[in-house]
């Protein structure tokens, strides 16, 4: 055993280019040696060659290996071969056979060959047959001498679980076999019909149903299975994973589809879960004309274009070929990031241009405005972290309420066609300061909005995203990582989510439908538990949770409690009066708003407070503009301007 296993050693020590050297003069070896038997059953007596037939056989190799070079039969890695890599083999040999038969047929004719009738078409078939075995099986015996190291350390390797029996499932096991990390035990079916694989082998591997999945993970210990389902709906692999998240096993899936096309599924490249599929949400439909509507061949301008929001509009906006992109940011080091990026994209016939600037500087954002004629403003620039903004609530106030006036009303002046507004879901009934200044930015909108001039003034509402700067799922997944504590600040916290991508697409959809003062409200599916969402991200880690019931487990969870201006459930409606539009998932809302005269006034005193005077004057004229803000904290008496 260990005399085989050194062997063994010293062959995968060998250079590449002498491994691909020993296989071309084995196969040299092989083709003379398979003609002269050949020849030998066709005569039925040993046969070798007189001095005019011994080039024919002697040169063979010279005939076979180019075709078998030129069928790249010394370029597979022979541990990894497969069994349909062998119709190349037989495809060339075929090619070889009938090649170096032709060519005797015409030495015949021009009578070099001293065998009178030439050779005999037996020899040809004879040589055909033994070639394709005894080379095949070079390759095989090849393949199990490479693959015997593997086979038996399957005791060392993690066992996992497969879970499809489809075309993707197989083509996964095949790129498993010689894996020195993984050992495949199993198949789950997908499909619990009477077309179920239950009970059949696949790749030498049992298939399994759902309902037996707990009994395999036991008795293999089992940390890990791979989804190999072919079903496309983000709501079933949502159900899939699901169920799967109480066996606190790690769960990963397939790269692209287009990889799996091509045949480049490699182990190490599979992903870890994708935190889209722990919503339960099926990815939206674009309505290109919708999309194109304010975008296509205008110039458009996009505030805060370094932002988590920001920098995918920006990124969207370009596909949709602008004649003009203007990235507007204040942070000279996020809007470098944004604009090299929109540049290594390589759109054709779009001019981008990245400006430094703050919404809250009218000089600056009227220059930019009038000299480059934007028609089309998305306002993503916002402070948004609650606890930050509520310690910082002047500041707040100056960047999301006011820069949102100085940025509106700069777009009315320069005759701007259209303007959008990213709200938030926090602007509804807030219980913090960002969400209370982000409600007098729609409050400014609606009002300014029944003015006389040309600007469709639009705002859209929605909660939060995944993977935004600040989002609560980067921060569990390094808190997982560092192997915890995950904290969540109340068990009963609930949140709406929506993918950035689907998010920004939306509201480009909603800007096209703007009429003027318009509040859209996007469709944000169903309500997400933190502590479930916690939980899940835990145990599709392959990691269990610390508990009562469990104090061996892996990651503890602490309860931090509610911080500073958030609250345990949020809402999307002020009121009631809510109306569909041509998408299902952009809802119109008509709701109270202060007109344009009674507005500014209190916008001019909170800007004047905001820069010269005490927290309580700031908070008191919030509550005074927004009568619904019940905020939730009592910091204000020792919080900063």
């Amino acid at each position: 055993m260990n005399a085989m296993k050194n062997f063994i050693d010293y062959l995968h020590q060998i250079p590449l280019i002498f491994k691909k050297l020993i296989m071309l003069l084995t196969d040299s070896v092989l083709l003379i040696l398979i003609l002269l038997v050949s020849f030998s059953i066709r005569l039925d007596y040993w046969f070798f060659p007189n001095d005019q037939l011994f080039w024919v056989i002697f040169l063979s190799p010279l005939i076979g290996i180019p075709i078998f070079y030129s069928f790249r039969l010394y370029s597979s890695v022979i541990r990894h071969i497969e069994l349909e890599a062998f119709s190349s083999i037989i495809r060339a040999i075929s090619l070889y056979a009938v090649t170096w038969g032709l060519i005797c047929y015409l030495a015949a004719i021009e009578g070099i060959i001293g065998i009178s009738e030439g050779v005999p078409r037996s020899v040809i078939l004879i040589n055909w047959m033994l070639s394709i075995i005894i080379i095949g099986s070079t390759r095989l015996i090849a393949r199990w001498v490479f693959s015997y190291q593997s086979h038996n350390e399957n005791s060392k390797k993690e066992n996992i679980i497969i879970y499809g029996t489809g075309d993707i499932g197989i083509q996964l096991s095949n790129a498993l076999k010689f894996s020195s990390e993984y050992n495949l035990v199993a198949y789950v079916d997908e499909i619990d019909d009477e077309k179920s694989q239950k009970g059949r082998y696949l790749n030498g591997i049992p298939v399994f149903t759902f309902d037996q999945i707990q009994k395999l993970i036991e008795k293999y210990n089992v940390r890990e299975v791979l989804l190999a389902s072919s079903l496309a709906s983000r709501k079933k692999r949502f159900e899939i994973i699901d169920l799967l998240s109480p066996f606190s096993v790690k769960v990963r899936s397939l790269p692209s589809m287009s990889d799996l096309a091509e045949g480049k599924i490699k182990i190490n490249e599979l992903k870890e879960f994708d935190i889209k599929d722990l919503l339960g949400r099926d990815s939206i439909k674009s309505n290109f004309k919708l999309l194109k509507t304010k975008v296509t061949k205008k110039i458009v301008l996009v505030t805060g274009a370094g932002g988590s929001i920001g920098s995918e509009l920006c990124r969207q906006i370009l596909f949709l070929k602008p004649k003009m992109l203007i990235l507007f940011e204040v942070s000279e080091s996020s809007l470098y990031l944004i604009e090299q990026e929109i540049r290594n994209l390589e759109v054709a016939d779009v001019e981008v241009l990245p400006i430094i600037g703050s919404v809250t500087d009218t000089q600056r954002i009227n220059n930019v405005l009038n000299h480059y004629q934007v028609q089309t403003v998305y306002h993503a620039a916002a402070y948004k972290h609650v606890p930050l903004v509520e310690y910082n609530q002047s500041q707040g106030v100056i960047n999301n309420a006011i820069g949102t006036l100085i940025t509106a009303k700069a777009s009315i002046n320069s005759n701007v066609e259209t303007f959008v507004l990213i709200s938030t879901d926090k602007a509804v009934r807030p219980t913090s300061t960002m969400g209370a200044t982000k409600r007098i930015a729609e409050l400014v909108l609606q009002a300014l909005s029944e003015e006389n001039h040309s600007t469709c003034l639009t705002m859209v509402r929605f909660g939060n995203v995944l993977d935004s700067s600040g989002s609560v799922i980067p921060l569990f997944r390094k808190q997982i990582q560092k192997g915890g504590p995950v904290t969540v600040t109340d068990p009963e916290v609930v949140r709406y989510f929506m993918t950035i991508p689907e998010a920004v697409e939306l509201v480009i959809q909603a800007g096209a439908m703007g009429k003027g003062g318009d509040v859209f409200v996007l469709d944000m599916g169903e309500p997400v538990k933190i502590n479930d969402l916690a939980l899940k991200m835990i145990q599709l880690s392959g990691l269990q949770v610390i508990d009562d019931d469990n104090p061996d487990g892996d990651i503890e969870i602490n309860y931090t409690g509610l911080r500073p201006g958030e609250k345990l459930y949020e809402e999307l409606l002020v009121g009631k009066n809510l109306t569909k539009t041509s998408n299902k998932l952009i809802m119109r809302a008509k709701e109270e708003m202060i007109i344009w005269e009674e507005l500014n006034p209190m916008l001019i005193e909170l800007e004047k407070c905001s820069l010269t005077t005490g927290q309580d004057k700031i908070r008191e004229l919030i509550m005074q503009i927004v009568p619904e803000f019940s905020p939730q904290s009592s910091i204000v008496d020792h919080l900063h301007k």
